[in-house]
């Protein structure tokens, strides 16, 4: 009994190990299954001979594994064995003996399975054991021909294999394992007072029906996974293929926009297409053409920051007051042409070429005014923006020529004469612009005069912007007069 016991707690032990390791795992192939083996292999005695001799065994038997969606399987079998004991000792008599034995049981098995390659196994169980001790030329040994015991008793089993499947169905068997007899009777002798046993390695084959694989180890059998290429890891459906939450085609391990609403095209990485990449997903732009690298609003469309119908990016007028008609470059409408767009424009009917005031209206031409006849130094002489130059602009009009062709006249006469020309402005925007326009202008009247002969050298050009008003630049009138062109004689 202390054997049985040692392989008792050995059991316990593997069965323990084998339930930490199955724990929470996947299906077993043999789940469901109903497995019949052939296996023959040798046999050891353990006896009241010291001396081991080996000999031969065969079995038969039939499982059936209960069907659980765990990685371990548990069982039943039923076998039949049957074979020889033999052994052999100097110091008995007689010095060999050689006992049939016949088994009968059943027993449940645990299996596990790792990786669907190895399938180690742990069996207990009892049987029925028929045996009959005999000597040389099978005479049956004195103590059984005088039927001092019975030759037939109940057995206790334990076996641990492997099973190594080579198809689906077939697989190939080692085992080794161990029956304990509860008597002393085995070699017909009864000495000491430990009971007989003996040990057997096996291997055969088993053939399974009904057996599920699990290739890609998803908890989903082959014959049932529409996807049998799922990554390690990877959460499936009931079908065996990975999870897709938002049903977007993209399963969920891949899928970097997890929330896509249904029935919106995703790339493959499962985001919301964005065909002109402004940031906004199609289902969202109502603006699906966005040129690259336009700034948008969260509808996907450009800004338009003066919501004159003309998005900035294309807007050559930006700062349109609101609601006011624009052309297709966001500029005020300008029906006639003046210059002057329509909703400033208190003449709109004014024709072609003709001059206006800034309302838009025509401007009555003033008598010539009497030619220089000479300019003294330091003398100062005031050049009208809005008579000057055209508007918002450094071009210089027509009109403006006689003006500046009398100021030439003196230039030539004196041809040792110096020259300052001072480009100002009124405060209206930004400083930096002021500065620019007022220097722009100064040069236009410089290449003006240096077109017709006059040296360069001969002329100091400034742009001042705002900086030296001369009238208030808080009224309309004041702000006329401070946009203008002043030119010097220094000498």
């Amino acid at each position: 009994m202390k054997t049985f016991t040692v392989v008792l707690a050995v059991s316990l032990i593997f069965t323990s190990t084998l339930f930490a390791q199955s724990k929470n795992q996947r299906y077993n192939p043999f789940s469901g299954t109903v497995v019949i083996s052939v296996e023959g292999g040798t046999t050891f005695e353990n006896t009241d001979y010291a001396g081991t001799r080996i000999d031969y065994i065969g079995r038969a038997s039939l499982e059936y594994f209960f069907a659980a969606k765990v990685q371990s399987g548990f069982g039943l079998r039923l076998f039949y064995s049957a074979g020889f004991l033999s052994g052999e000792d100097n110091n008995l008599d007689p010095k060999q003996f050689r006992t049939n034995i016949s088994t009968f049981g059943g027993g449940v098995v645990f299996i596990l399975s790792i990786k669907d390659k190895y399938f180690p196994y742990l069996f207990a169980g009892i049987s029925n054991l028929s045996f009959e001790p005999k000597g040389e030329g099978g005479v049956p040994l004195e103590n059984n021909r005088n039927g001092v015991y019975s030759k037939n008793e109940i057995n206790y089993n334990a076996e641990l294999g492997i099973r190594f499947p080579v198809t689906p169905n077939l697989s190939l068997n080692l085992n080794g394992g161990v029956q304990i007899s509860p008597n002393d009777w085995l070699d017909d002798k009864a000495i000491g007072t430990g009971n007989d046993m003996f040990f057997t390695a096996m291997a055969g084959v088993s053939y399974s029906f009904l057996t599920e694989f699990d290739s890609d180890d998803d908890g989903v059998v082959d014959s049932k996974d529409m996807c049998d290429d799922t990554p390690k890891g990877v959460k499936v459906d009931e079908f065996g293929c990975p999870l897709d939450t938002d049903g977007d085609g993209v399963p969920d391990y891949k899928d970097e926009c997890p929330s896509t609403p249904r029935n919106v095209k995703v790339d493959a990485k499962g985001c919301a297409l964005d065909t002109d990449k402004d940031g906004v997903p199609d289902y969202m732009d109502i603006c699906p053409d966005t040129p690259a690298g336009i700034k948008v609003d969260d509808l996907g469309c450009p800004y338009d920051l003066d919501a004159d119908g003309v998005p900035d990016y294309l807007d050559k007028c930006p700062d349109t007051p609101y609601e006011v008609e624009v052309d297709a470059r966001g500029c005020p409408l300008d029906s006639d042409l003046d210059g002057v767009p329509d909703y400033l424009d208190q003449c709109p009917g004014t024709l072609p070429g003709m001059q206006v005031d800034e309302k838009g209206c025509e401007i009555t031409p003033k008598a010539p005014e009497p030619v220089f006849e000479d300019i003294a130094p330091n003398e100062k002489i005031v050049l009208s923006g809005e008579a000057t130059f055209e508007f918002n602009s450094a071009v210089i009009k027509k009109t403006a020529y006689p003006e500046l062709d009398k100021l030439l006249a003196v230039m030539k006469k004196y041809p040792l004469s110096r020259w300052r020309i001072e480009g100002h402005t009124d405060n209206v925007g930004s400083e930096a612009g002021n500065l620019k326009i007022s220097k722009l202008r100064a040069e236009s009247v410089l290449n003006y005069f240096v077109s017709r002969g006059i040296p360069k050298i001969r002329f100091e050009v400034v742009g001042l912007g705002s900086k030296f008003p001369i009238a208030d630049n808080k009224t309309k009138e004041g702000r006329a007069k401070n946009r203008r062109v002043v030119i010097i004689r220094l000498n």
